[in-house]
Formats: structure tokens, C-alpha cells, sequence
């Protein structure tokens, strides 16, 4: 290792670099040519396994076809059909692949035509069986000769297989052979690989030692040109500048120039010129933060307005940071931001939000009327027909009673409607302010307001153990409510209702179309039944505001009930998800986060 000292120049780098760039590309492409080779036989190994599998896979279909047809023929039962029948479509698959992997060998493509004309009489003799054995075209002693004959039809398909196994365990063998032997060599070709690269590196880190020296020299310009990006100032709308805190002296980039509507050094952009582009009405806070930032070595954002030469108002933010090279050189690094698209934008977005704010008045204003002035009428309505005593309705004619009956239903459902609005209205836009809650307690709850009607239809509810979550504690009560509700509502007749609640702990990773990834982990809560159920294609319309699967008359309600439950989870940024199957029951799924 005397020699390694010589290497003290750029030249002496280079020489180096080249020659372990040649001596990379010679092992580089040796260790390619074996890897190509390595690749060819794992190729071949393969090649004679999936032979193997497809000849497999054949012997097994034509004897699923015996068993089915044999199945058949005892029992007449055609579900022994099946294996039958499909069999023939996997003979099919099966032979056209392995008329590709023969391909190049004549003589297994020869072994592979005997073998079919082989399967293809063994059809021919399961087809005969299956109609000598039907009662209507029966014929014992021919059913007997093609039983007979299908066995041994069967034996020379196993020959046929087992002599083209045998051939493939042969080339098996000499493959293997020369697989390990490939295999054998891979070590030798990456150590030889990996210490001639390490000799080489050593060596260069040696020379780029030696030469660490000069390149401190040119550092100072390294740190500021490594960031300065001409081209991403222009697209980004931006300029940077450097104030060499030592020398009092200020460096603008060209597209600063640009964007004061300049040429690129058109003149010496120093403080008092820059000034003279800014607003008048900034001026001074501009000159302010230029002076405490020489004194502060910092510059917090700055927002202010400039005028062009073509007298275009622009508004621009400034800030800077304090760096210092290895030299102890200060330099404060500036960059001026374009953001007059951006605040043309935030006056826009303002404009937008006194209309939004218009429309929550009014949504608001609506609330009072639902909750106020439609509510009134509806409350003499129903408080006039209750006065109706059973005298007064006797007197009355049939027609005018039922007349009375529809009015009194039409306002109770009127009643549940606006009910039902006020609640989706409220989940909409009342304060949400979360709290830690056992979801125990509040199951607990939900319960409670539904005894009734859990009473009444001798429902039976199972449930798992809730975690404590932070939530809006009513609105999961609410949702608690309208699940177990549903449940109960679409039991089946004759049937006690059954519904099981579960829950545990998932990562979001394992729904990736359904919930944010990131938030990592989810409590995964079903609510399962066993009622009438509902067609599955409609398990995404469900949460739609007012849709409804039944006639109002078969079933009471407004079609509020889930959509409300698909609020209150959206309010959580969860998820809920429903399937079901007709008469079998549901299952709501409700996803949140943890």
C-alpha cells in the first residue's frame, strides 16, 4: 500500500475513477451473464414443475368426472353432475397449457395427442354410461362393457401420465443438476464483485480526503447557490436575496427584477430603490422591519404592496433567516413571496363566507319556523280532533270518519316529519363539542328510550364491550337509537327479534377505500339482525335523506333515520357501511376512530 500516497491530484482521482469503472462493467457484466444463466435455469426448474402441476391438475379432473358420474349413476342425483360437467372445461385448460409448455419438445407434444385421444374415448365412455344407465334408455350389458371398458381406458390415461412424469423427472433431474451448480457459483461472483468495488472506494476516499481542503475554499458559494433555483423562483412566484451581514452589502436574484417588472440587473437593487417600488402606505413598516432585521439577525413574515413602474398594484410577504458558514461568515437569506393571486383569492373566500354565514341565518331562521310556526297549526290540528268525542264521530257518516282518521294519521306523520327534520337539522349544525364517553353508558341509554318497543316485540340485544372514545355524547346515543330502531322496526313476523352488537379494534390500512389513512387505528362497532333484511343493491341509497325500500303504509317512517346516522359518523369522520340479505337480516357496520 506505499503506492496509495502517489494518488495526491485531480489527474490521479480520475485514473482511479476510470479504472474502477472499467474493472465494475468487466465483473458487471460477468456477474450478468451467470445471474442471465442462474435465470434460465430457475426458467427450466419451473418449466418442468408446472408440467408436473398441469398433468396433476388433469389426472385429478377426469377422476372428479369418475366420481361424479359414478355419484350419478347410484344416487340420480344430479348435484354429482357438477364435478362432471366442469371437468371437461378443466381437461380443456389444462391441455392448452400444456400443448404451450411442450411446445418445443416433439416428444412429449406426441405423448400429449395419445393422451388426449385417451381422455377424449374415457368421455366418450363416461357420456355411454350415464345413458345405458338412465331408466329410459337402460341396457345392462352394455352399461357393463362401457363400465369395464372406461377402466381401462382410465389405466392407460394413468400409464400415459406417468410416462410423461417420468420423462419430466429426467430433464427434473439434469436441471436441478445445473441449477446447483449455478447456485454454486453465486457467492464467488458477489464477494469478487463487492471487494473489488470496496479496493476502489477506499481508494477514492482517500484521494477526496486530500482534496476536502480546496473545497472549503468555494463552500460559501456552495451553501447560497444550493438555494437558489432560477427556475422554481419563476414558476413559485418567488425571489431570494442574501445580506452578507459583514460587508452591509445586498444581493437580489434576477427574477426579483422580474417581478418589480424589471430587467434582470437592470440597476443595483439596494434598500433605498427597493423602497421606492413599495406602497406608500407600507413604507414605513417595510423601512422598520429592514432595520430590525440588520439589528434582530431575523426576519419575521412581512406583508406589504408594491407599485410597478407599469403602475400595477402587487402584494407581496418577505421573511428571512440568519445562516453561518464554516468560515463564521453571517448572512441573513431572504425570500419575497408573489402572493397577490392568493389574496385576491382570500377576498374572494370572504366573500364567500358573509353569503355562507346569510344561508346558516337562514337555515337557522328555518329551524325557528319548523320548531315554532309549523308546529303550531299542527298542534291545534291534532288538539281540535281530539276534542271530537265518540258521540260527535257517531253521528257522523262512515265517509266523514274515515275522512277525520286520515287527517289525524296524515298530522301524526307530519308530526314524526318535522321531528325528524329538526334532528337532521340539529346533527347539521349545533355546536359539536367532543367529550371522552364510555359508549357502554350510552348503548345503555339508547336502550332505555327503546324498552317499549324491546318489551313489546320481546327483542333480544347481545352486546360486546364499547371502548371510551371521544364523541359528541348525543349524537352517538342518537345513532345507538336509530340502528337498534331499524332493527326493531324491520323485524320479521312471528320472529323475536335478535340483534348482537360487536366491536374491535382495526387499522385503517385494511380499508383503504372506506376510511382516512391518516388516522391509524378504528373501532370497528356491528350492529347485526335478524330481520326481513333488504336487497343489497340498495345498501348505499339507504343513507340517502328521505329514501325509503317500503310504502309509508307497510312500514311507519320518513326516511331520515340512517341518513341522520350517516351524519352523526361523517360528524366524527368515521364511516358506516350496511349489507344484507333478503329475509335473513342486516348488518350496519360503523367505523371510529380511535
Amino acid at each position: 500500500m506505499k503506492w496509495i500516497p502517489k494518488f495526491n491530484s485531480s489527474n490521479s482521482l480520475r485514473v482511479i475513477f476510470v479504472i474502477a469503472v472499467f474493472i465494475l462493467l468487466f465483473l458487471s457484466s460477468i456477474g450478468y451473464k451467470h445471474n442471465q444463466d442462474l435465470n434460465e435455469s430457475s426458467k427450466l426448474v419451473m418449466h418442468t414443475y408446472e408440467i408436473n402441476i398441469q398433468l396433476e391438475r388433469l389426472m385429478s379432473a377426469i377422476k372428479d368426472a369418475e366420481t361424479g358420474q359414478r355419484g350419478y349413476i347410484i344416487t340420480r342425483n344430479d348435484r354429482f353432475l357438477s364435478p362432471y360437467t366442469y371437468s371437461r372445461d378443466k381437461v380443456n385448460t389444462s391441455f392448452i397449457t400444456l400443448k404451450k409448455l411442450t411446445a418445443d419438445n416433439p416428444k412429449q407434444q406426441e405423448n400429449l395427442q395419445k393422451l388426449f385421444k385417451l381422455i377424449i374415448q374415457r368421455f366418450t365412455s363416461f357420456e355411454n354410461c350415464l345413458k345405458y344407465s338412465d331408466p329410459k334408455t337402460y341396457d345392462k350389458r352394455k352399461l357393463d362393457n362401457h363400465m369395464f371398458g372406461g377402466r381401462i381406458l382410465m389405466e392407460n390415461i394413468r400409464f400415459k401420465v406417468d410416462e410423461m412424469n417420468d420423462i419430466e423427472k429426467k430433464y427434473l433431474q439434469r436441471r436441478l443438476k445445473i441449477y446447483d451448480q449455478e447456485i454454486s457459483l453465486s457467492p464467488v461472483f458477489s464477494i469478487s464483485l463487492f471487494l473489488a468495488a470496496l479496493t476502489f472506494i477506499l481508494l477514492a476516499y482517500r484521494q477526496i480526503s486530500n482534496d476536502i481542503k480546496r473545497l472549503i475554499v468555494i463552500n460559501k458559494k456552495l451553501l447560497i447557490s444550493s438555494r437558489l433555483m432560477s427556475e422554481s423562483e419563476v414558476i413559485g412566484k418567488f425571489s431570494t436575496w442574501q445580506w452578507d451581514l459583514d460587508s452591509n452589502a445586498i444581493d437580489h436574484s434576477d427574477n426579483q427584477y422580474r417581478m418589480l417588472g424589471l430587467r434582470p440587473r437592470q440597476f443595483a437593487l439596494d434598500k433605498d430603490s427597493f423602497l421606492h417600488f413599495v406602497h406608500p402606505d407600507d413604507k414605513e413598516n417595510v423601512s422598520n422591519a429592514i432595520t430590525n432585521m440588520g439589528i434582530k439577525k431575523t426576519l419575521p413574515f412581512v406583508y406589504y404592496k408594491l407599485i410597478l413602474p407599469n403602475n400595477k398594484l402587487r402584494y407581496f410577504k418577505s421573511t428571512g433567516k440568519l445562516l453561518t458558514d464554516q468560515h463564521g461568515s453571517k448572512i441573513l437569506l431572504g425570500i419575497n413571496f408573489d402572493i397577490t393571486d392568493e389574496h385576491l383569492l382570500n377576498i374572494e373566500l370572504q366573500e364567500r363566507n358573509k353569503e355562507l354565514e346569510k344561508s346558516n341565518q337562514e337555515l337557522a331562521s328555518f329551524n325557528h319556523v319548523a320548531s315554532h310556526d309549523l308546529q303550531e297549526p299542527l298542534r291545534k290540528i291534532q288538539t281540535f280532533i281530539s276534542r271530537v268525542s265518540d258521540a260527535d264521530k257517531a253521528a257522523l257518516s262512515q265517509s266523514a270518519k274515515d275522512y277525520l282518521d286520515k287527517i289525524e294519521v296524515s298530522a301524526k306523520r307530519m308530526r314524526v316529519l318535522i321531528d325528524d327534520l329538526l334532528l337532521f337539522s340539529r346533527t347539521n349544525t349545533t355546536k359539536k363539542e367532543f367529550l371522552k364517553s364510555n359508549l357502554n353508558d350510552l348503548l345503555e341509554n339508547a336502550k332505555g328510550e327503546l324498552t317499549e318497543v324491546i318489551d313489546e316485540k320481546k327483542a333480544i340485544i347481545t352486546a360486546g364491550k364499547l371502548p371510551k372514545l371521544d364523541v359528541i355524547p348525543y349524537q352517538i346515543e342518537q345513532l345507538f337509537i336509530n340502528l337498534i330502531g331499524n332493527s326493531l322496526k324491520y323485524s320479521q313476523e312471528n320472529i323475536n327479534p335478535e340483534i348482537t352488537i360487536e366491536c374491535e379494534k382495526i387499522h385503517s390500512y385494511e380499508y383503504p377505500d372506506l376510511l382516512e389513512q391518516n388516522i391509524k387505528k378504528f373501532y370497528k362497532i356491528t350492529f347485526t339482525d335478524n330481520g326481513m333484511g333488504f336487497d343489497p343493491q340498495f345498501k348505499e341509497t339507504i343513507f340517502i335523506l328521505f329514501q325509503r325500500l317500503h310504502s309509508k303504509t307497510d312500514y311507519p317512517g320518513t326516511g331520515i333515520g340512517l341518513a341522520i346516522c350517516k351524519k352523526i359518523v361523517d360528524n366524527h369522520r368515521g364511516h358506516i357501511i350496511a349489507d344484507s340479505v333478503p329475509n335473513q337480516g342486516s348488518k350496519f357496520t360503523v367505523f371510529l376512530p380511535e
